[in-house]
């Protein structure tokens, strides 16, 4: 058990403390400069500064970034992935970037049904434990893999003493596989700089494919599950101090793709929060109602309560968008309402398109989804129409529905050049509209407090950071200083 002992900042006293058996405890409080030596305040103030510089460095709880490459538009790539480095010696994996799933698992060697080459001009790699000094397999004794269990991210049988897993996707796709330990290798900044870091993380290792994943048009080697269970990456460097307990991301929607993901909260005014709902496997939000062109829409707000098959889920691992089957038809129809005459309305599979040869942002109404908490998400004619080819002047409503549920989904169409902020240690969500090829500020902690710049051009364009990109924000230092000299810190010794 950890003990914990409280240490109060006091920039000129000391504190002397005699305990008697059997009698009250004697304070004696002594100046730490006597008070006729004319201290300078800028000597005190350097004092404490040199003090807190020593405080910052005790924690190892660093930012931890991720390349990022891919895009949403469904007619090319229709998924962000990034890459990960993993065995020793190190090798290269692309997944899948999926915050609506919480395993990280890669193809393994004697993998059934896993593709070979990949359409997305990557090279695909398998995962082979014995080319690894470092690799073991976790068995069903394994602390960890009880963690699994419980929330249903493993599997044990009696007839074997691996831990496994048999994971199903929403679009009929498969895999199961085994667990291992390995090392994670990746970038971490801290106080400006960058340096490569490792860690034991446990991951899966596929031996079975199945639907879409065996498809090569658009291959990775894997997904990387961003949820808030125990067998989550982002849950274990957290619980080992490595990283925060919150992670960002910001996608680029242009053609180019790529964007930002950090282990870290970025920080930018213009975020909102909203509550994310308690005890859920997944990232569920709120959504109490929605309005075109400022206009409510009149939809029962029980059809977005959350409850089985129900409610509002953030998902990266879904490309396109969602509606509740209640609340499609009303979106759709107000959408079209909205639109001038001179914008012609076709339909092609099943969805409802638009044929123009304006600008959409011209001629298409604003979108407002209106969360728990008063947090309202802008979205823009391009975050809920798709274009049906590059040439074509012919635009389809983005957002699907799925018959017989009444779930929505938020994937990569909406998340798309916004930051979003998933605070696990908060319990919140937010967002704001971004420009995700500009550099932003990341901290290691949540609220105020030290952050570090990040460019978006050179994490999604490279396979390694430049230093010269990463720097310490000042933000309000000395006020930081000066305010933690008043509260009380708490230090954790195992």
């Amino acid at each position: 058990m950890a003990r914990v002992f409280l240490i109060y900042a006091v920039a000129v006293l000391t504190v002397a403390v005699v305990v008697v058996s059997g009698s009250p405890a004697t304070m004696t409080l002594e100046r730490a400069f006597p008070s006729n030596d004319g201290v300078e305040l800028s000597h005190l103030r350097a004092r404490d500064m040199f003090r807190h510089r020593r405080m910052l460095k005790s924690s190892n709880v660093s930012v931890v970034d991720f390349s990022v490459q891919g895009t949403f538009n469904p007619y090319e790539v229709g998924l962000y992935f990034t890459k990960v480095l993993l065995g020793t010696p190190p090798v290269e994996f692309y997944v899948q970037i999926d915050t609506g799933s919480d395993v990280l698992w890669v193809s393994c060697n004697s993998c059934n049904g896993c593709p070979q080459t990949s359409g997305l001009k990557i090279q695909l790699n398998f995962f082979d434990p014995r080319s690894s000094s470092t690799s073991s397999v976790i068995s069903c004794s394994d602390q960890k893999c009880y963690s699994g269990v419980q929330s249903s991210d493993a599997s044990c049988s009696s007839d074997n003493s691996q831990c496994s897993y048999n994971f199903q996707y929403g679009d009929g796709s498969g895999t199961s596989g085994y667990y291992v330990s390995d090392y994670m290798h990746f970038n971490t900044l801290f106080d400006g700089s960058v340096s490569t870091n490792s860690s034991a993380v446990v991951f899966g290792c596929s031996n079975q494919q199945t639907g879409d994943l065996t498809k090569s048009d658009r291959a990775v080697d894997g997904i990387f599950g961003f949820g808030q269970q125990d067998m989550s990456v982002i849950s274990q460097l957290s619980s080992k101090g490595i990283a925060p307990r919150v992670f960002s991301h910001c996608l680029k929607g242009n053609n180019s793709g790529g964007g930002i993901l950090v282990l870290g909260e970025i920080v930018e005014p213009n975020i909102v929060y909203t509550p994310l709902v308690p005890s859920q496997p997944h990232y569920n939000i709120n959504l109490q109602s929605i309005s075109v062109n400022g206009k409510t829409l009149q939809i029962d707000s029980s059809v977005f309560a959350t409850s089985n098959n129900r409610g509002t889920i953030i998902d990266s691992g879904t490309t396109l968008a969602y509606l509740a089957e209640e609340a499609y038809d009303p979106f759709v129809n107000a959408i079209t309402a909205a639109i001038p005459e001179s914008v012609s309305t076709v339909a092609s599979q099943g969805n409802q398109c638009y044929l123009t040869t304006s600008s959409v942002n011209n001629v298409f109404p604003q979108v407002n989804l209106h969360f728990d908490g008063g947090a309202s998400m802008v979205l823009g004619p391009r975050d809920y129409l798709i274009q049906q080819s590059s040439t074509a002047p012919i635009w389809c409503i983005g957002f699907q529905k799925i018959q017989g549920q009444g779930v929505t989904i938020l994937g990569d169409l909406v998340l798309k050049d916004k930051i979003f902020v998933y605070d696990l240690a908060g319990q919140r969500i937010g967002w704001a509209n971004y420009d995700c090829s500009l550099p932003v500020n990341v901290s290691a902690t949540t609220g105020t407090g030290r952050s570090e710049s990040v460019n978006a051009g050179d994490l999604s364009g490279s396979t390694s950071l430049h230093d010269g990109l990463h720097k310490l924000t000042k933000m309000g230092l000395l006020a930081f200083f000066l305010h933690i000299t008043l509260i009380c810190c708490c230090v954790f010794i195992p």
